[in-house]
């Protein structure tokens, strides 16, 4: 028999801290949703002392969600605790995730407090979650640099004060493989009672190691792994959780874990995520790749015709390649167009929502004669801007682009109810599009990132656009679907001010292993 590895997604929380990757409470939900669908053991859904709107969604994914453990991260202080625990006790399953800086460099610099001070307040820490549940993680901030003798004391005195899994983050991805192997070994032989608790691990991808880390500690002992969709997270990512689950299943032989994954919702995951992000996947990442499953080389392509195993270690299917079919067209019904929203784990709020969705549904139908479902979830993501939120609007729109010619751009914009139009010149189209914009709205934001995505194959598929804007400090993403790119483009421009607007965006706290 083999050991369960838990699969512990912070995607919610960690991968929203990457920068512009912000995520509204319905965005959170519908992830949390497609989580739990893939089976994924324990959900961090956030940090709720952060903000109001933080526990709001951790309060939220812990009220729909019933297969999955619902976590929250939190500092080693009462407040957090308090938070968290009042934001997840609607779960069926609930977790508390404390943390506190174990490395000298952070207790020193950081934290300003003595060894002996950050034991004590991992101690109380662990004592307050547990008037909330029983469920309670430490972990030891950048454990990756901490000093050895450190560490098993403070587990030690962890463990006793109650403490069920232990995480070892290795917060600034300074470690490597054999190294981080023998640290996991170390703790697991000195550390007392260590046979009582869950060893876990955290790993961050500065150096392009923490799939590799982590699967090095899995073997050295580790039965909890901390990871998130497409890698996504703060600096460089964290461990990507698609690669951990098809390594220790595809090598079974060498790995004495297996997970409970359901590893063909890997690929619809991964889409969810990155248009909900607008962090695109490059076409050569693992397992969710565009690139992942082709040869193009000839030999290849001939010993994968002639027998698969020759060069390929997975199928595709697997992981949910092609399990996205064509869903809708232009005659299909309403009850239909429900049916599968609900599959897809899209709420609708009303009848109203869903009338009007539905006939967006149609003026894209018209567009393209095949609907599939990523491009349902562009549209239902459009649909989630509440108008309360839709300071600015696209009204209509034109464009000129002519070879010899500066490129037009002429746009209409509603701004907070108040119809405003504006002419503008580029470089292109887009440019010109995006200035136009600028002439009404004064923003004074800077762009950071213009990124341009096909949400589906063929010449008629509709174009996905995220634009990143920063202003006063404050990053934001934003995102447009549509058949026409410029129009798409505008979409995105649009819905980053929305945000910044609406005062969404946020500097995400720079805490957390």
């Amino acid at each position: 028999m083999k050991d369960k590895l838990i699969i512990f997604d912070t995607t919610l929380r960690d991968g929203e801290q990457s920068p512009g990757a912000s995520m509204t409470r319905d965005e959170k939900l519908r992830i949390a949703r497609q989580l739990e669908r893939m089976r994924v053991d324990v959900i961090e859904a956030g940090f709720a002392a952060a903000s109001n709107g933080d526990f709001e969604s951790v309060r939220a994914i812990a009220e729909a969600i019933k297969d999955s453990t619902v976590c929250s991260l939190a500092r080693a202080s009462e407040a957090d605790i308090r938070r968290s625990g009042e934001a997840i006790a609607p779960a069926v399953r609930g977790r508390i995730h404390t943390f506190i800086a174990t490395s000298p460099i952070h207790m020193e610099k950081k934290l300003r407090m003595t060894p002996d001070q950050v034991v004590e307040q991992a101690v109380k820490a662990i004592g307050w979650a547990r008037q909330f549940t029983d469920d309670v993680e430490f972990s030891a901030e950048d454990a990756g640099r901490s000093e050895l003798d450190f560490l098993v004391r403070i587990f030690e005195a962890v463990i006793k004060a109650g403490a069920k899994t232990i995480n070892v983050p290795d917060t600034v991805g300074y470690n490597v493989p054999e190294q981080f192997a023998t640290t996991l070994r170390s703790l697991i032989e000195r550390v007392p009672n260590a046979d009582k608790v869950v060893w876990s691990v955290h790993c961050h991808n500065d150096l392009g190691l923490a799939v590799a880390n982590s699967l090095a500690a899995v073997r050295a002992g580790a039965r909890q792994v901390e990871c998130t969709i497409n890698g996504l997270g703060e600096r460089a990512g964290n461990a990507s959780l698609e690669e951990i689950v098809m390594a220790v299943r595809t090598r079974a032989d060498i790995f004495p874990v297996e997970t409970g994954v359901d590893t063909t919702q890997i690929v619809p995951a991964s889409k969810l995520v990155s248009q909900i992000t607008g962090y695109p996947v490059q076409p050569n990442k693992a397992i969710v790749g565009a690139n992942a499953f082709a040869h193009e080389s000839g030999i290849h392509q001939d010993g994968v015709l002639k027998h698969r195993e020759t060069y390929e270690i997975m199928r595709a299917e697997d992981v949910g390649w092609g399990a996205n079919k064509l869903v809708l067209g232009k005659l299909s019904g309403r009850n239909a167009f429900r049916a599968r929203l609900v599959e897809l784990g899209i709420e609708i709020e009303s009848e109203e929502h869903l009338n009007h969705a539905f006939a967006r549904f149609k003026e894209l139908a018209d567009k393209k004669h095949e609907i599939f479902d990523e491009d349902l979830t562009a549209l239902m993501r459009d649909e989630a801007v509440t108008p309360e939120l839709e300071h600015y609007r696209l009204l209509a729109s034109r464009f000129h682009s002519e070879t010899g010619e500066t490129p037009l751009a002429a746009i209409t914009l509603s701004v907070g109810g108040r119809e405003k139009r504006s002419e503008a010149e580029g470089s292109g189209p887009v440019d010109a599009a995006f200035k136009a914009i600028e002439s009404i709205v004064a923003s004074g934001s800077e762009l950071l990132l213009y990124s341009v995505n096909a949400i589906t194959t063929g010449t008629d598929a509709q174009g996905e656009v995220t634009v990143r804007l920063s202003k006063a400090g404050r990053v934001m993403d934003g995102q447009g679907a549509d058949t026409d790119i410029i129009v798409a483009s505008a979409k995105a421009y649009l819905n980053a001010l929305n945000k910044l607007h609406a005062g969404a965006a946020r500097l995400n706290p720079q805490v957390g292993p």
